[in-house]
Parts: structure tokens; C-alpha cells; sequence
């Protein structure tokens, strides 16, 4: 094959296909007599697990998978495979964390009332003014500073975001993770925004969960592809394929 013919078939550039070969997310070319690259279904392979690989977990991840694959480092590989899972795993965890803490805050009426200081925050929650402000400091919470005195001032919005911080800490959620919910629910303006917002970041899971199989079944197509060239060898057995058990 010439690059063009792998190109097509992804309605990518030549000069793109190059570049995953010197970049290692393709097997090296072969070169004819005159220098130009001699492509197999070997590369056409490991161009669809890569690309494959990319709308699962990112191009960094991918690239990483498919040069530990071209290393002979099977087991480099499957752990970026298994990071990827972790995180996908996690984002269901803080997805479901997100749904709990929504329905128990849209359960009563959104945070009103006059600005608050912090300690008046800290009186409302039941907890200390040095907790409100590591909260500020992880994140959390990002108030206004009253221009005349310095003062941190609280509004309707930072009150319900310190609310659910402090439903997120009594459910034993770390600062971090709790970083998180919060961040989401500020870029979805609010509860209810974030509710509606909910069925997308659900759908965009299962996609990357699904992208996740199409790119497993063909990074497995490719490793064994890649094990048993044509010349003079059979297919492998499965026992040549994956590593033995301890």
C-alpha cells in the first residue's frame, strides 16, 4: 500500500500518516528501491486502532498505547488501557454523586436571601470559618471580595455551592472530588441547568464506554496482526499471543 491508500480509507492527509509513522503510533515502512514507503495491512491495522484509540481516550493515551504496543511492551500498554477505564469509572462515580447531591438540593427552594460574610456562612453550615476557606482554597468556593474592607462576601450562588460541599464532605467525598461536582454545576448555571445537563455527560459516557470496545477489539486485531508476519509463520496461538498466566 502507499500512504495515500491508508489515508483514504480515514480521510486523513498523506503527510498525516507519515507522521504517525515517525512518531511510533506506526510499525516503521519499508522503503522500495527509489524510497518510497512500502505500507502492509500491518500498518493499515495499526492506523484504525489508533485512530480507534483517540475517540476513546484521547490522543496522548493513544499514542502512548500504540508505541508500547510497537515496543514489544504488552503490558505498558494495557495499563494506559486500564488508566483510561479507571477514569472513565470515576467520571460514573462523580456522575452518580452529582445526580444524589442534585435531587437532595433541588428538594428545596434554590440558596437566597442577603450577601453573607463568612461567618455568617460558616453559622448557617455548622462548621468553622477555617473549613469555608480551605473550601476556597481547593476550589470550591470562589467569593467576592467587598472592594471598601477586603472582606470575602457570599451570594445566593456561593451559598449553594458551600451547601453541597458540605453535603459532599459528610458523605466522606474528598476536597478534589468535590471540586469537581461543584465546578459542574457552576458551568451549568445552577441546579436546574445541571439536571437537564446530566442526560449529556450520561450519553457522552456510554460513547466513550463504547469507544472504549471498538478500540479494545482493534488493538487486539492489530497486536496480532503484528505477531505473526507473513513470511513463514502461522497464526499464532493464543498462547503466543497473550502473556502466560503467573
Amino acid at each position: 500500500m502507499r500512504p495515500a491508500d491508508l489515508a483514504r480509507e480515514h480521510g486523513l492527509s498523506t503527510q498525516a500518516v507519515r507522521n504517525y509513522e515517525q512518531d511510533g503510533f506506526l510499525p516503521p515502512a519499508a522503503r522500495t528501491a527509489s524510497g518510497y514507503r512500502i505500507y502492509t495491512e500491518v500498518h493499515a491495522s495499526a492506523l484504525r486502532a489508533f485512530l480507534a484509540l483517540v475517540a476513546a481516550y484521547g490522543h496522548s493515551t493513544a499514542g502512548g498505547v500504540m508505541n508500547a504496543v510497537h515496543n514489544n511492551d504488552l503490558d505498558r500498554a494495557l495499563t494506559l488501557v486500564d488508566r483510561g477505564h479507571a477514569q472513565l469509572l470515576r467520571d460514573r462515580e462523580t456522575l452518580d454523586t452529582v445526580r444524589k447531591a442534585i435531587g437532595h438540593l433541588t428538594s428545596a427552594p434554590e440558596p437566597s436571601g442577603p450577601v453573607r460574610t463568612i461567618g455568617e456562612l460558616a453559622h448557617r453550615l455548622g462548621v468553622t470559618a477555617a473549613t469555608v476557606r480551605a473550601w476556597e482554597r481547593a476550589g470550591i468556593l470562589a467569593p467576592e471580595r467587598n472592594p471598601a474592607t477586603g472582606y470575602r462576601v457570599f451570594r445566593a450562588t456561593d451559598v449553594r455551592d458551600a451547601e453541597l460541599a458540605h453535603l459532599l464532605r459528610r458523605g466522606g467525598y474528598p476536597l478534589e472530588h468535590i471540586a469537581t461536582v461543584v465546578d459542574q454545576v457552576r458551568t451549568a448555571g445552577g441546579t436546574d441547568s445541571l439536571a437537564e445537563a446530566l442526560v449529556t455527560w450520561q450519553e457522552k459516557l456510554t460513547a466513550r464506554g463504547l469507544a472504549m470496545l471498538d478500540a479494545a477489539g482493534l488493538l487486539s486485531a492489530h497486536w496480532r496482526a503484528r505477531s505473526w508476519p507473513a513470511a513463514g509463520r502461522s497464526r499464532p496461538t493464543p498462547e503466543e499471543v497473550l502473556p502466560a498466566s503467573p
